[in-house]
């Protein structure tokens, strides 16, 4: 029995050692992006619920002002007097409301500008990090994008592993998989879509641009994975040579 509870003691401090040192800074990068993207669900959600309450005051703001980050900063000044001058709006369709109800409004407000400041300092976090960790990537891809990929292949070292077609339809894998069941058209992008170089290419150059920036992420990996020297810029502007 004392040769088994030894044992056992050994096998906990080993397991113990063996979770402490699994803990890298994928993980990090991991949770900070998923928290920044919950936060973003929660803005939104919140913020068209704040739109609905401050709509039976000032119905007309809403259809003025589609972003919501705009939309929150008016509400909070406060004075809807001036933002009817403002908006150049002669007659306001909305009741009156009494310091109480306009209370409960900007309280709303508040808090969800607080999430947006959070996640603000969640991406700032997420820029050092990257920077520091995957610098290559991070150039090529940008740290939220950079954060995503990694995300989706599980670590640096998987997503170094990985061939760049794969890396392309990474954020896809819902429309591969129903081109796959379903025969509908195959994707030609996932998280690379949101790249700014994607977006300034034309809807039928998309497709190939994204790949294009694939294949020099593919190699920003795996400089960053096996420590190689930065090329970050030199691949960067190697893809926008292939924009122009």
């Amino acid at each position: 029995m004392a040769d088994y509870s030894s044992l056992r003691k050994k096998n906990l401090l080993l397991a113990k050692r063996l979770v402490r040192e699994s803990v890298n800074p994928d993980l990090f990068i991991i949770n900070a992006v998923n928290n920044a993207e919950e936060l973003q669900r929660v803005q939104n959600n919140l913020a068209k619920r704040l739109r609905e309450w401050y709509s039976l005051y000032f119905p007309e703001l809403d259809k003025k002002i589609q972003d919501h980050e705009e939309y929150i900063t008016h509400v909070l000044k406060g004075d809807k007097h001036k933002l009817l001058k403002e908006w150049k709006v002669d007659e306001c369709m909305g009741s009156e409301l009494d310091k109480k109800e306009l209370e409960g409004i900007r309280h709303l407000a508040e808090s969800i500008r607080g999430l947006y400041e959070e996640e603000k300092r969640l991406v700032e976090y997420l820029e050092k990090t990257m920077k520091a960790y995957s610098p290559n990537l991070n150039t090529l891809a940008g740290a939220v994008i950079g954060a995503k990929l990694l995300r989706g292949a599980g670590s640096l070292r998987k997503l170094a592993m990985m061939r760049s077609s794969t890396i392309q339809l990474i954020g896809a894998e819902k429309a591969l998989f129903r081109h796959i069941k379903t025969g509908a058209k195959p994707p030609k992008y996932g998280h690379l879509l949101q790249h700014p170089l994607v977006q300034r290419a034309k809807k039928d150059d998309r497709g190939r641009m994204a790949r294009a920036l694939a294949d020099k992420i593919f190699v920003a990996v795996r400089i960053d994975y096996f420590k190689g020297e930065y090329k970050g810029d030199e691949l960067l502007k190697e893809v926008e040579v292939k924009l122009r």
